[in-house]
């Protein structure tokens, strides 16, 4: 059968169904049931957000009785695929895991083509990924943060580092570190993290900060080689990779979070049920297996700390922007 006549019955079974429930007396919203939600991601593959969806997206469906598909639209750092969510219904069935690179953008970027949370529905801060700072181990000859540091100082403006585009928070975090390294380095934006861990592996960039979950095959691997974590602890995931705090930068912490959210203008109903999806899925003991793995802290909050996270987090990251400098583009 071809995929055309197959999302012909698809479509026409959907339309049956729906008559049916509507001569039955039941309202269309519960055609969702039977469906298809999507989840946007701002976000290539080979991330730690794409990483952390395609992981829950089992328990997702289950939890959503909807078959879930992953679509992932990077490009302008994440701006397209956020754009895109914005214009879709606010019927829940499109939304979105993303990271807070969302709350970054307003304070990097001159025009976005939304408004950072107005046209948005927050549904659940998640839980935080770690980040840590890999390098080339051909390129960079430092395995600890002393000697990184110390390297960067005796070498000024001879190292590079990437990012999965500018203004993200793994820009962002590079950024930290070296102002709090007293070291500077040229920063290279990819179009997302994938193409930019490549690069780092070939050895066209020296160093990048990343989400851990993107990087612990590499790391095991030894083609790329853990400098310290952004965490405030270490993680049991990594217990063998040092903080930056424990190598002498005090206090140092930077945290990348993530975050389910709808389009604006989202019916309670259509929150409560996305939510309660959420606090099932990442309760369910398969998916905390593999948070754990990857390092993931979970802690879901309320629709409503959701939505006082995003406004408190945009104050937060516009200072941490201005401290370390970064013009907008």
């Amino acid at each position: 059968m071809s995929h055309t006549t197959s999302s012909l019955i698809t479509r026409r079974h959907v339309l049956a169904t729906g008559a049916a429930l509507a001569a039955a007396g039941l309202p269309l919203a519960t055609l969702a049931q039977s469906g298809t939600v999507k989840f946007i991601l701002p976000n290539a593959t080979g991330s730690g957000v794409d990483a952390i969806t395609r992981a829950a997206a089992p328990a997702l469906s289950k939890a959503l009785n909807a078959n879930v598909v992953v679509d992932n639209q990077p490009g302008a750092g994440g701006v397209l695929g956020l754009q895109a969510l914005a214009r879709s219904a606010p019927d829940g069935n499109t939304l979105s895991v993303v990271s807070n690179n969302v709350v970054i953008f307003p304070s990097v970027l001159k025009s976005l083509p939304f408004d950072m949370p107005g046209d948005f529905t927050p549904i659940a801060v998640v839980g935080a990924t770690p980040m840590v700072l890999v390098a080339n181990p051909n390129k960079v000859s430092a395995t600890n943060a002393r000697e990184f540091f110390a390297l960067l100082k005796s070498k000024p403006g001879e190292f590079n580092f990437g990012s999965g585009g500018n203004g993200t928070i793994l820009h962002l975090a590079g950024e930290l570190v070296l102002e709090a390294g007293g070291v500077k380095a040229r920063h290279i934006p990819y179009k997302g993290v994938g193409p930019m861990v490549t690069d780092l592996i070939g050895g066209q960039i020296d160093f990048a900060v990343a989400a851990l979950p993107s990087v612990q095959g590499q790391i095991k691997g030894g083609a790329l080689r853990p400098i310290g974590l952004l965490t405030a602890q270490r993680t049991p995931a990594a217990p063998e990779i040092p903080t930056f705090a424990e190598q002498g930068l005090a206090n140092f912490a930077v945290e990348a979070w993530f975050a389910v959210i709808g389009p604006k203008g989202m019916s309670a109903a259509n929150v409560k049920k996305a939510h309660d999806a959420v606090v099932a899925a990442f309760s369910d003991p398969a998916v905390k297996d593999v948070m754990a793995k990857q390092g993931n802290s979970i802690h879901v909050s309320t629709p409503e700390q959701a939505q006082s996270a995003f406004r408190s987090e945009l104050a937060k990251y516009a200072a941490l922007v201005k401290k370390v400098g970064l013009e907008p583009q």
